[in-house]
């Protein structure tokens, strides 16, 4: 197994809001991996109303590396930043690990020895997303194929080198706290936002496709449509605040959500119109169909209307920001008419 250079005391960060589901299995991975490097396990809840924080008071009792702490900021981005402010002074990498995924046995030791190893400032890692049962299975077909990510390099298991954005899992303290930390304003996309004051402060990102996690999905369509919402809404704010151009997979999900409504719309004028909107539904079930039988899987039909779900909640959060941005502005020249001459 990697061990991490002697020179480094590290952290385990560890955002939780209502995990019950599944933090019991995620500290039990990493708990059996500080053991073997010392480091510590700290736990930041942002406010659970489930069984999450007994089980973690549980845990405490025999595993002296676990530390419960409050997360008022409730955000993953507050809990990361609180943990880079209170983390024992001797501790020089933060691992970043969410509550909702698997770690390989040497998760934490392989991020950590990467980091120094390609003298970067933070590693990020390829998600596999794995469903076990019923809707979670076609939501976790989606997340994983082009479909539903896009390309993404850390959704399509990226290649080990450096890259502009992934999967946070490990960073240097002192460099993340330099340039500020995750900025709290951002709900999701967080991750992308910080990448990119990073990468403009001179920060190196290293994929490490050794330390692959599985990532496990949401069991249902509502939740799926408010994540997403959420995620196209943080990457247009990402854009707009940095003055970003979108990449082509990032506008396809937008153009979707426009396209089907406006031929909708337009279809009693120009029946023509109905063929975009048709077209998509039909792609959808015909991926969905061809992945249900290559798996023999009839969960797997449920592909098509988990990747519209995809599609159109992210569209839909990246346009409603952007046009709040652009009604914000309307509004400021309207009310100055020195702006506007």
């Amino acid at each position: 197994m990697n061990t991490p250079t002697p020179i480094d005391r590290v952290a385990i960060v560890v955002p939780v809001l209502n995990e019950e589901r599944y933090i019991e299995a995620c500290l039990h991975a990493l708990l059996q991996q500080a053991a073997g490097i010392d480091a510590d396990v700290l736990v930041f809840d942002g406010g659970s109303t489930d069984a999450t924080r007994q089980i973690v008071a549980r845990l405490q009792a025999s595993h002296p590396r676990l530390a419960l702490h409050d997360n008022p900021g409730r955000l993953q981005s507050a809990a990361v930043n609180l943990a880079a402010r209170i983390a024992s002074p001797d501790v020089t990498v933060l691992v970043r690990a969410d509550a909702h995924a698997g770690y390989p046995p040497d998760f934490v030791a392989t991020c950590v020895t990467a980091l120094r190893q390609h003298d970067a400032t933070a590693v990020v890692v390829p998600m596999r997303t794995v469903g076990v049962g019923g809707m979670q299975r076609a939501i976790a077909a989606v997340q994983n194929s082009r479909l539903g990510n896009g390309g993404a390099a850390h959704r399509v298991g990226g290649k080990s080198g450096f890259v502009d954005h992934g999967h946070h899992a490990a960073f240097d303290r002192a460099f993340f706290q330099r340039i500020g930390g995750y900025d709290e304003t951002f709900s999701h996309n967080e991750d992308a936002e910080h990448d990119e004051r990073a990468r403009r402060a001179g920060g190196r990102i290293w994929m490490c496709a050794e330390a692959t996690i599985d990532y496990f999905p949401r069991t249902r369509l509502w939740p799926l449509a408010r994540q997403y919402f959420k995620h196209g809404s943080g990457r247009a704010g990402t854009m707009l605040k940095h003055r970003m151009r979108p990449r082509p997979r990032q506008m396809a999900a937008p153009v979707i959500l426009i396209g089907c409504i406006g031929g909708l719309l337009l279809e009693p004028l120009q029946p023509w119109l109905a063929a975009g909107p048709a077209g998509y539904l039909l792609g959808c079930l015909t991926w969905g169909s061809l992945a249900a039988a290559r798996a023999r899987d009839p969960w797997l039909l449920a592909i098509a209307p988990a990747a519209m779900t995809v599609h159109f909640s992210w569209g839909a959060g990246f346009l409603s920001t952007i046009l709040a941005k652009v009604r914000a502005r309307s509004g400021a020249y309207a009310s100055d008419p020195a702006r506007a001459s």
